[in-house]
């Protein structure tokens, strides 16, 4: 059995339906434009689509997501595939964010898709913010908690460097921390943040 097989196995038919109709215009897309590596391309089933899946029972329903930098639709797209979120994807390419309009078009999943760079981004409140592969974790709370509603948490997948990546971002951030074994990689892992708040925010208040 595939990878691909396997993981049409573990979803709704509709689901299935959505991302292999995605998949196939990913592939013609790639040739025009570089949303995967080429060498990615033939691990597309379980090192993109496989691995963004496992966000998807993490997603609380009808929530509000925002995914920084979803480039070819990892993780974002996918959530939106695989669940009944309200995706907002935000893409600085203007290729890609062409993409991403027209993959949701042929999967049928309504997203709101944002061509922006992700500091000049006007999206949010949401609910969960996720990114995939696209920064350090200091950086991308810097982006990220604008967008974070209250009580929202963030999603990142992270790979073998993610307990370097929580102490650098312990400088400057406290927040409570799970880690969740990857399914797909064994050096990786999900990091869901929730009560996020910068340090020197606190100091300054507290100063004053």
């Amino acid at each position: 059995m595939t990878t691909q097989e396997a993981i049409l196995g573990h979803v709704s038919r509709e689901t299935g339906e959505r991302l292999t109709a995605y998949a196939d215009l990913l592939v013609r897309w790639n040739a025009r434009i570089n949303l995967v590596s080429r060498p990615d391309l033939a691990q597309l089933w379980p090192r993109h689509i496989a691995d963004s899946l496992q966000l998807a029972t993490l997603i609380p329903a009808g929530a509000r997501v925002v995914d920084m930098g979803s480039g070819g639709g990892f993780p974002g797209l996918v959530i939106a595939m695989a669940t009944d979120a309200h995706v907002t994807l935000i893409e600085s390419d203007q290729r890609k964010a062409a993409f991403l309009r027209e993959a949701s078009r042929v999967a049928g999943v309504r997203t709101r898709v944002i061509a922006s760079r992700i500091e000049a981004a006007d999206a949010g409140p949401a609910d969960v913010v996720s990114a995939r592969a696209l920064a350090p974790l200091p950086q991308l709370l810097q982006w990220g908690v604008r967008f974070l509603d209250k009580e929202g948490s963030c999603l990142f997948l992270k790979g073998k460097n993610a307990d370097e990546e929580l102490n650098a971002a312990h400088a400057d951030w406290r927040m409570a921390v799970t880690r969740i074994p990857s399914r797909t990689d064994a050096d990786g892992v999900i990091l869901r943040l929730s009560d996020i708040r910068r340090v020197t925010d606190h100091n300054h208040a507290a100063g004053r």
